[in-house]
């Protein structure tokens, strides 16, 4: 046992760790969990977990089953919300075959792998995302009725508000397992929140996301409260959105997008990052924004973003650059991609997200002139001038996007990548089929 597995089991006997949950996720970014006893950690950490994979989305069929969970010592933390006698820690695992390879249908495994070859060109990727979700009231088991746990909007802020209480309880939760937060708020809609946290390499920030989601929801509940990360739960309000702050740093450090004589103090290494991303845009929103009811959010009027195009003062755009004050450093230079939402897989979508920069830096692509009006007043005609395209309107035309995007293909791999375009289309296939209460209330009584 090397030293870093004894720090951990030393940890573990000081935080007085009964279980420990050694976790990973499946092909959608669900969390999968084996447990444990601390007793047992020692021996893990050296050798690993065996479990069986073959009822795991995305994972081996029947016939190639036997899998290995090896825990990544840095991920250690303590569940904040388990007490004794069954304190819990956690660790996030790699997946890997039984020789000893890594699974290639690891989301986490896929990520580590485009970060690879980021760092083959002299690239490290660094992520910041703002994640959005619902607290909703509780109506009854199993069902959870979709109705707002407050009525408050954007920034609002009241001392005896329980959304206040709720927020700084998650802050604490999510600092005591060593995520940094930045800031949390209300967002628009009732009932809508956001958590921001530290700009980080892209496998800690992805670490993060599936941490934030589970922990959210544990807080939720311990206040009868339900936490969703659906990105449109309730019609005719703002949905969930998971924006994501950018950018590649050189080896040394420094950062790779600025430049301070461009007039976005953007490099053009930057500009061949974004215009990668636009190239694939309508591809990665079948990774990004996964799910039916994604599209329900890219719609137009309520600030997600439909069009591919981008600027920096223009919140309608995919791509918007945020300002900064001179003076203040180029580790402010970044770009912010907005249709991602908190759905997603977030090792799959960073690696997609890099991929494609990635792809405009090899092809050198540049974008088109930068949008700084309101998009979503632009009528077809001067859309169709501007040549500005829009994101898939459904699952299934993002899907027809991805199954063409060789760029992407390559990034998630042969075999997950099949395995994500046959589940997603299912899932379409099983939307499209249902009866759905707007059919019956437009059409049963009329016809």
């Amino acid at each position: 046992m090397n030293g870093q597995a004894k720090e951990i089991v030393a940890r573990a006997e000081e935080d007085r760790i009964s279980f420990v949950s050694l976790q990973f996720t499946d092909l959608f970014g669900t969390v999968k969990n084996v447990t444990i006893p601390v007793g047992r950690l020692a021996a893990v950490l050296q050798n690993g977990q065996n479990f069986d994979g073959s009822s795991i989305e995305g994972f081996a069929r029947i016939a190639e089953s036997d899998m290995v969970l090896r825990p990544d010592p840095s991920t250690y933390a303590v569940l904040p919300w388990s007490a004794a006698p069954e304190r819990t820690a956690r660790l996030i695992c790699d997946v890997h075959d039984t020789d000893g390879q890594p699974f290639a249908g690891d989301p986490r495994h896929v990520l580590g792998r485009v970060l690879a070859q980021a760092r083959q060109m002299g690239f490290g990727y660094n992520i910041g995302p703002e994640v959005e979700f619902f607290l909703f009231k509780m109506d009854g088991e199993p069902r959870v009725s979709p109705v707002p746990q407050d009525v408050g909007s954007y920034f609002d802020f009241s001392p005896r508000d329980l959304a206040s209480e709720v927020r700084n309880h998650i802050a604490l939760a999510l600092q005591a397992m060593d995520i940094e937060v930045e800031a949390i708020h209300h967002e628009v809609a009732p009932g809508q929140h956001e958590v921001d946290f530290h700009y980080a390499d892209a496998l800690i920030s992805a670490d993060a996301v599936v941490t934030l989601r589970y922990a959210i929801k544990a807080v939720a509940q311990s206040y009868g409260l339900y936490a969703t990360f659906m990105p449109k739960p309730l019609f005719g309000v703002n949905g969930s959105g998971m924006h994501t702050h950018q950018s590649l740093s050189n080896l040394n450090g420094g950062n790779a997008f600025y430049d301070p004589d461009d007039v976005y103090r953007l490099s053009h290494v930057a500009y061949n990052f974004v215009g990668g991303q636009m190239a694939h845009a309508a591809a990665m929103a079948a990774v990004v924004a996964p799910t039916v009811n994604s599209y329900k959010r890219l719609v137009p009027g309520y600030e997600a973003p439909v069009y591919i195009c981008w600027g920096q003062i223009n919140r309608s755009a995919l791509i918007r650059i945020p300002g900064y004050l001179p003076g203040l450093g180029e580790g402010l230079a970044r770009c912010e991609l907005r249709c991602p939402d908190p759905s997603a897989n977030p090792y799959l979508a960073f690696a997609v997200m890099l991929a494609t920069g990635l792809d405009g830096i090899r092809r050198d692509l540049m974008p088109p002139p930068p949008v700084e009006e309101n998009v979503y007043e632009l009528d077809s005609l001067q859309l169709g001038l501007r040549e500005i395209d829009t994101l898939p309107g459904t699952l299934e035309e993002a899907l027809q996007a991805l199954e063409r995007d060789e760029v992407i293909a390559a990034a998630l791999g042969e075999s997950l990548f099949r395995r994500y375009l046959e589940a997603k289309r299912q899932e379409w296939d099983e939307y499209r089929a249902q009866v759905t209460s707007w059919e019956l209330d437009r059409y049963l009584a009329t016809l």
